[in-house]
Order: C-alpha cells, then structure tokens, then sequence
C-alpha cells in the first residue's frame, strides 16, 4: 500500500521518488501495488492547489492507473477506521483523517504501508506495518 507521500514523490520525481522507481520497482512489480482511494481523492487536490499543468495531471493519471485503487466502502474497512480514529482519539493522537482512512485500509487488505512521511508512527505494528522512507536520506 502506497501512502499518498510516496505518490508525490514519483510525480515530482525527487531522490526518493527515483529509488522507489527504479531500486524498489514499485511500477514493475509482479505484484501492483495499492492506494486507497482517499490518496487519489489527495492527489486531485494537490493538483488543483498547486496549479498542475497538463502534463502533470496526465503523470498523475498515467501512476494510479498502473495501481490497485481500494475503495472505503466496505464493512471491514468502515470498522477498521472506526477503530483507528477510537484508539487515537483515547490516546491522544491527532492524525488526519485522510491518514486514517489509508492506515485502515493497509490494515485491512494486509499490505505493508510506505510512507514517506511520520504521520503513521502511532499506528506502526498497533494497526499497521509501516516502512518508512526518509526523504532527507541519499538514494542512489
């Protein structure tokens, strides 16, 4: 399961992006990588509010088409957020709501969760596994 993080760092093509493309092979596995719908609700958003061009936007289209989108609206999924949100609102995590909805979905379809950011930490080995990727890290 790729967190939305990890999405923009392919579109923009950082370091991390790159050695995600090209050492992790997230677009040539055998196996497609997920996101959940939440990240490509995310990533229309960030299109708009960063004034993505044309050929952005078709960059944008182009990686999630090449993925498995997940929807929300399963029972499983709905009670797994449920959870979620109960546990960090009963032990003082404030995580964004989209966070949770992603986290949920990694926790129900199995997957491990990439990010490239820290917003998940509360949640790692509680609901999900996440691998973190530090953008501020060297990649080949």
């Amino acid at each position: 399961m790729l967190d939305t993080s990890i999405i923009v760092h392919v579109l923009r093509s950082t370091p991390l992006g790159r050695h995600l493309i090209e050492q992790q092979q997230i677009r040539a596995r055998a196996q497609v990588p997920m996101i959940s719908v939440v990240t490509v609700g995310e990533l229309l958003s960030l299109g708009r509010q960063l004034n993505w061009g044309e050929a952005k936007l078709a960059l944008m289209r182009e990686v999630v088409s090449g993925l498995v989108i997940v929807d929300i609206n399963s029972e499983p999924l709905l009670n797994s957020y449920a959870e979620i949100d109960a546990w960090c609102r009963q032990n003082g995590f404030k995580s964004g709501k989209n966070d949770l909805w992603i986290a949920a979905t990694a926790a129900v379809t199995d997957s491990e969760l990439l990010t490239a950011d820290r917003d998940f930490d509360p949640l790692h080995q509680k609901f999900v596994q996440r691998v973190y990727y530090d953008p501020r890290s060297q990649y080949p």
